[in-house]
């Protein structure tokens, strides 16, 4: 009988060493898709992130020849507005400074208004 419960028990320990290497192998299987998943996610930001910067190069390249024109076209406007002044006071400079002239050699003389006669 001690034969029989050394032999059980010698059985018992083989079944739990084997239960904990299966466990062990479980666990490191488990490490090693964990590792994979960390892996294979890593993977797929980068090319999501490429992808991304890709579209956004495309859309600034798209975009920069619209506000090259625009800012050809800005420079026209603008450059014909200042013409534009340009003639203006080319026009009227004349007819101002004589504005002027006569305001400050013409003058009136004239007792203000707040002045009042003293009696």
């Amino acid at each position: 009988m001690a034969a029989q419960q050394s032999q059980s028990i010698q059985t018992l320990l083989e079944a739990e060493k084997e239960a904990a290497k299966v466990v062990q192998q479980a666990r490191q299987y488990r490490v090693q898709r964990l590792k994979d998943a960390r892996s294979e996610a890593a993977k797929e930001i980068e090319e999501y992130k490429k992808s991304k910067e890709q579209e956004f190069k495309a859309f600034e390249q798209s975009h920069a020849g619209n506000t090259q024109t625009v800012q050809a076209q800005i420079d026209k406007e603008t450059e014909g507005k200042q013409e534009e002044i340009r003639e203006a006071y080319d026009t009227h400079k004349d007819q101002v400074v004589k504005k002027l002239l006569d305001r400050v050699v013409l003058v009136k003389p004239e007792l203000h208004r707040n002045l009042k006669k003293v009696e």
